[in-house]
């Protein structure tokens, strides 16, 4: 049964949804992003650390009591184009608070400017970069809400390419996994959803791949070969235009024999955790929590 307070939220994002947003400049989006997201403020006593990882800018986002032997590195939503470790402060924070373990937020090249493979690029470098800090992956978990989520799939796979190691254990929230937009929901859900609409994704997306085909499983993760990718949470509304990319997503790992686990939350909107005052908020990240640092202790103990 969905909260009073997120029924209350879902009317205000209706109401005040702008079904043009995709003919202003991303300038203007990229404000507006950011004005929404200083109303979420972060747990008291989180600390923000700037750091250099590898020529990729990044803050390391502590609650209080963190284990510092492990790391959740964050890979923000904003469809390529929007975001920062600003725009999800209220979210990195809580999720550092809930599990205990500190967060490397990724500020990754955004498109028009910078297109793919720009973020993919940076979102490995971080992980090399960690790893040089003698960072074991067995200690490391990797995640993002929306494109985020999208990129975290495209990065573990790129990295199964190379023959490199892979973290113990990834997650996503809302992700976005198919930039051709092929997803029936893409259409079925266009009435539903008090966030996204399918002009603005496929702008995003033509926008961030540049020349490249949409297919390319580092810009959409649908089409890669999944196989002996770690254990994978997906969290979404029923709600969204994105819920075919979860739904599918997740269908497709369990088929390639990946452990993964689809936690579909009715009626809520896309990346509804980044809301952490809702009710169905605080619960998703407590899951995600319980979910991140049982296999990050189910792999420490593993490995020895």
């Amino acid at each position: 049964m969905i909260s009073e307070r997120a029924k209350r939220t879902i009317e205000y994002l209706s109401e005040n949804k702008l079904p043009d947003l995709h003919k202003l400049p991303v300038s203007v989006l990229r404000e507006g992003m950011n004005a929404q997201a200083a109303l979420i403020e972060p747990p008291q006593g989180c600390i923000f650390e700037p750091v250099d990882a590898g020529g990729v800018p990044c803050v390391w986002v502590k609650a209080a009591e963190t284990k510092e032997a492990y790391t959740i590195i964050y890979l923000h939503g904003g469809g390529y184009i929007l975001g920062s470790h600003q725009t999800h402060r209220g979210l990195l924070g809580s999720l550092s608070q809930r599990s205990g373990i500190r967060v490397l937020a990724v500020d990754y090249r955004l498109a028009p400017e910078n297109p793919y493979p720009a973020a993919l690029e940076d979102a490995i470098t971080v992980y090399r970069w960690l790893l040089e800090q003698k960072l074991s992956p067995a200690h490391i978990a990797i995640g993002g809400d929306s494109a985020g989520g999208g990129l975290t799939l495209a990065t573990l796979l790129k990295l199964k390419t190379r023959g490199e190691s892979l973290p113990a254990v990834a997650f996503c929230l809302s992700p976005w996994v198919d930039l051709e937009c092929t997803g029936e929901t893409i259409e079925t859900k266009k009435e539903h959803d008090p966030l996204v609409t399918k002009e603005l994704l496929c702008l995003f997306a033509a926008l961030y791949a540049g020349q490249a085909s949409m297919r390319t499983p580092f810009i959409s993760p649908l089409y890669g070969d999944l196989t002996g990718l770690p254990p994978t949470l997906i969290v979404v509304g029923t709600a969204e235009l994105l819920l075919s990319d979860s739904q599918r997503m997740a269908d497709a790992l369990k088929r390639a024999g990946v452990s993964c686990t689809l936690l579909q939350w009715d009626e809520m909107f896309h990346v509804f955790p980044l809301s952490t005052f809702l009710p169905e908020s605080k619960k998703a990240l407590e899951k995600l929590a319980v979910f991140l640092s049982s296999h990050l202790r189910a792999t420490r103990v593993a490995n020895g």
